[in-house]
């Protein structure tokens, strides 16, 4: 066929010469390839302003000739292309406006339907033996106008190619003989010139040879069979078959088309005559732009795909969103048009893509799973031969690169792939994987055979890129003052700062890099940063020497524990491959100790006197009898114990010193405590009446046994048992019996005397306030009723016992009744007496007066009902009668005398 860009000629006639072009063949129909230097593409994607000018010339083209129907969820309207394309390469729209007028006065392409007849199937049997022998006449019929499914159109295709084609523009397949599923798999490129007027025609013919009758009986299975015999007698000898034919408009194409379509009958006898898989597709040949002339194909896609992804990222950065590597829908249409217009094969494409992208992800930031497709594209389509040696050593040097900047970033995760962003341990997942499908490719083992294995890149990766954070932290922690103060301050954050980076490690980044690639970076990271900290801390502490100032003493203890928190991370002694740096690191601090234990007690000793100081000696509650100073000291002897489990030390011999330096301290506290208790008490009790003293020596006696029972929890807060149990082999029980147990019986014992003190002490004013009563009771006139006598002393116990009932823990309520009870008794002498008037009971009188905490009605009514039955009047000489009931409840006061004898009597001038 004649074209604008072409000389038409004769060529000879169909049957002596057709025009094919097999699938292995097409290649050969592409552009020539440039010279060798031009084939390189840079490093870089920025492109040069004529570099990019070219293609901005070569995108305008692809845009303007466009040919077929567009696919699902591409751009129809070549104008919105354009201002796509205009806004991609930022053109002004002057310089837009001139650029397409240029590109529309170039030659147009040579339009061309590249046309693959791929098979065929259930096609009919023409021959005597049920089969055919099946081949195929294409071509692309000019100049009709016909509309689809009119009666014309339908005659029209009931035409044969041979009757409505030139012979010199009709195109035919290969024989396949006796066959009714016919596997062609051929391409053809038809030119056409107008494609809104052209159609695309194929017949199917049966090749009929010549044959002899005898041949013909031989083949004969059926009386099909030999109907045909009698079917071709009838025919001329050679002529062929028809199986049925395809028409298809090509402005109802889209720019590739695959499907299998129906071969239309030329009659009706036989309407099901199978069908034909085709596949379709539009392409330029001689393109008028200098970058198709000038570049190879592939090369001038690479750099549209570049310009375009770059402007796709950046509009995404612009709108503060990541792009998550979906190319907009006029991207994807350009990129579409351009590699179709091409005749880009899948591998080019997925070349060009694996080139850009690779390249794009060392600049802009997108998702490293767009690689993944183009790696598995390549791998699945992976043939060396096919790439010249221009393009293998662009392939090798993408490889090396994408490599490089992979183990870049993996060496930098931490600061590249921060977890204060969520989705980076994906990002990073993905970056590993991507590496690992690259370095399985064929391609990659064809192209870069000395490459190490990349396990062993990545792993010497994260160890250099460890040791280099360890350094950028180091930096970043170095004080403005180089004091050994400052310097110890900013050791203590370095190791503060490894331990938690250790801590991530083993919780996030060691799951991602043993699940990728088997690698166990906690591991490889705590033996690199522990050598790291070890030579610091053994350079700080011999500058500090063994003048240990408090400040520097508090420096260098935080410094010991986080130590020991980092060591503890390890793996276990058992599974160490030698000796850690960090083995025996307490050994380092030893000249600290003495002024680590000064400095806990110190600061105990002002807490408790702040403590002491600002308590006011009242109950905290109800449930809660002691004052705030008690509490005050039980955090402070947890602070003790907390500190003495932080030290933890791993001598044994030496942990036992120390364990005793603490208990020993503890002891001091709780004495140096109660004498300040006690002090305080007299200074808030100065000016105040008895009754208030005797409240704040309550609570002072209270806050005694409060303490008593802190001290009495050591063993367990310090953990004896278990270093009794690590120096067993070191120091003899009875050793650490003189040591630890006596320390804490002395204390507890000195602590039990002042709480008896205090004990005697309230019993003293219990007991004075009752022998005053007595003594009232002695002089009391006759004429007065017993239960109105004894009335005043009952109310005097009801309210001290139930203040101290209320005020003294349980024990030391006892303690002062049973005190009071013997310094009654020693204060009183046995002497003749009549019998005793009366009785004290457990809060109750033998008159029976209502129990010690009853309400004072009750108690009027009681003694109303006394009133009303008077008891009778005794013979004796003392005024007060006897009770005539027994006691209510058991006689805790009751004398136990002979009658002749009560302890109770008072002494003259005792009471």
């Amino acid at each position: 066929m004649a074209t604008l860009f072409s000389r038409p000629q004769r060529r000879p006639p169909l049957l002596r010469q057709a025009i094919k072009i097999r699938r292995r063949g097409v290649r050969d129909l592409q552009d020539p390839r440039p010279p060798r230097a031009q084939e390189i593409e840079p490093s870089s994607h920025h492109l040069s302003p004529e570099e990019r000018a070219l293609l901005y010339e070569e995108a305008l083209y692809t845009v303007l000739y466009r040919l077929g129907q567009p696919e699902p969820n591409h751009v129809g309207e070549s104008s919105e292309l354009l201002r796509y394309l205009q806004e991609a390469f930022r053109m002004e729209p002057e310089e837009h406006q001139q650029m397409l007028k240029r590109v529309q006065q170039l030659e147009k392409p040579v339009f061309c339907l590249k046309a693959t007849v791929k098979q065929a199937k259930g096609i009919l049997g023409k021959d005597v033996s049920g089969f055919s022998d099946p081949y195929c006449l294409l071509g692309i019929e000019q100049g009709m106008t016909v509309s689809g499914g009119s009666p014309g159109l339908r005659r029209r295709q009931k035409a044969v190619v041979r009757h409505t084609i030139p012979e010199e523009q009709t195109h035919r397949t290969q024989v396949v003989t006796q066959t009714l599923n016919p596997v062609w798999d051929e391409t053809f490129i038809l030119e056409f010139e107008d494609i809104s007027n052209a159609s695309f025609h194929l017949d199917m013919w049966d090749m009929d040879a010549v044959e002899s009758v005898r041949q013909k009986l031989g083949e004969l299975t059926d009386l099909h069979g030999l109907r045909r015999i009698f079917k071709e007698a009838r025919k001329e000898k050679g002529q062929d078959d028809f199986l049925g034919n395809v028409v298809l408009r090509l402005q109802d194409l889209r720019c590739r088309e695959d499907h299998w379509y129906p071969l239309e009958p030329c009659t009706d006898t036989y309407p099901d005559r199978g069908q034909c898989h085709l596949q379709f597709q539009f392409i330029h040949k001689r393109r008028a732009t200098k970058a198709s002339r000038s570049q190879p194909s592939y090369t001038v896609h690479l750099h549209l795909l570049q310009q375009l992804v770059s402007h796709e990222v950046t509009q995404h950065q612009a709108g503060s969103t990541s792009w998550d590597g979906s190319l907009s829908s006029q991207a994807a249409t350009i990129l579409f048009l351009h590699a179709t217009q091409k005749d880009l094969s899948d591998f080019h494409r997925s070349l060009a893509q694996w080139l850009a992208y690779s390249r794009l992800y060392q600049s802009l930031e997108f998702p490293s799973s767009c690689l993944l497709f183009p790696i598995t594209s390549i791998e699945y389509q992976w043939i060396q031969g096919r790439l010249k040696a221009e393009q293998l050593e662009e392939l090798a040097s993408s490889f090396s690169s994408l490599l490089a900047y992979g183990l870049s970033l993996i060496r930098r995760f931490r600061s590249v792939f921060p977890l204060s962003v969520p989705d980076s341990p994906a990002r990073l997942q993905s970056l590993l994987r991507v590496l690992v499908q690259m370095c399985k490719m064929k391609a990659f083992g064809e192209l870069c055979p000395d490459s190490a294995p990349l396990p062993s890149l990545v792993t010497e990766a994260l160890r250099a890129g460890t040791v280099g954070w360890f350094h950028l932290k180091q930096q970043h922690h170095q004080p403005m003052v180089q004091g050994l103060l400052e310097m110890g301050k900013a050791l203590l954050s370095l190791v503060q700062d490894i331990i938690g980076d250790l801590h991530q490690c083993q919780r996030m980044w060691n799951k991602i890099f043993h699940n990728v690639l088997k690698i166990d970076l906690f591991s490889m990271a705590f033996l690199e940063l522990q050598w790291l900290v070890a030579k610091r801390v053994q350079d700080y502490i011999a500058m500090v020497g063994g003048s240990v100032t408090p400040e520097v003493g508090e420096s260098l203890f935080q410094l010991y524990v986080s130590l020991k928190e980092l060591y503890q991370l390890g793996p276990h002694p058992s599974e160490r491959d030698g000796v850690l740096a960090l083995e025996g690191f307490h050994r380092w601090f030893q000249p600290a100790i003495p002024s680590w234990l000064q400095k806990t007690y110190s600061v105990a000793l002002a807490r408790v006197q702040r403590a002491v100081q600002m308590d006011q000696l009242v109950p905290l509650g109800e449930l809660t009898k002691h004052s705030t100073s008690a509490v005050d000291l039980s955090t402070c002897f947890a602070q003790i114990s907390h500190t003495a489990r932080q030290l933890d030390w791993p001598d044994p011999e030496e942990a036992f010193m120390i364990t005793v330096k603490f208990v020993e301290d503890t002891c001091r506290l709780a004495l140096v405590y109660c004498s300040l208790i006690k002090a305080r008490a007299q200074e808030l009790s100065a000016g105040q009446d008895q009754g208030q003293a005797a409240n704040m020596l309550c609570v002072v006696v209270n806050d005694m046994e409060q303490l008593r029972l802190v001290i009495g929890k050591l063993p367990t807060q310090l953990a004896w048992e278990a270093l009794e149990q690590r120096v067993g082999a070191v120091l003899e029980q009875e050793q650490l019996q003189n040591t630890l147990h006596a320390q804490l019986q002395g204390a507890l014992a000195g602590l039990g005397h002042e709480i008896r003190t205090g004990v005697r002490t309230l019993a003293k004013q219990l007991e004075a306030g009752i022998a005053k009563h007595i003594q009232k009771l002695v002089g009391i006139r006759e004429s007065v009723l017993p239960e109105d006598a004894i009335l005043p002393l009952m109310k005097f116990l009801e309210v001290k016992l139930c203040y101290m009932n209320t005020n003294l823990v349980q024990e030391n309520f006892s303690r002062t009744w049973r005190s009071a009870s013997t310094q009654r008794a020693v204060a009183c002498r046995p002497r003749p007496c009549t019998p005793p008037p009366f009785r004290l009971c457990r809060g109750t009188w033998s008159c029976r007066r209502p129990p010690v905490g009853s309400s004072s009605a009750s108690t009027s009514a009681a003694a109303s009902s006394s009133r009303q039955q008077p008891p009778p009047r005794s013979s004796g000489p003392s005024p007060l009668r006897p009770p005539t009931a027994p006691p209510s409840r058991s006689c805790v006061w009751s004398c136990s005398a002979p009658p002749t004898y009560c302890p109770w009597t008072p002494m003259p001038g005792a009471c």
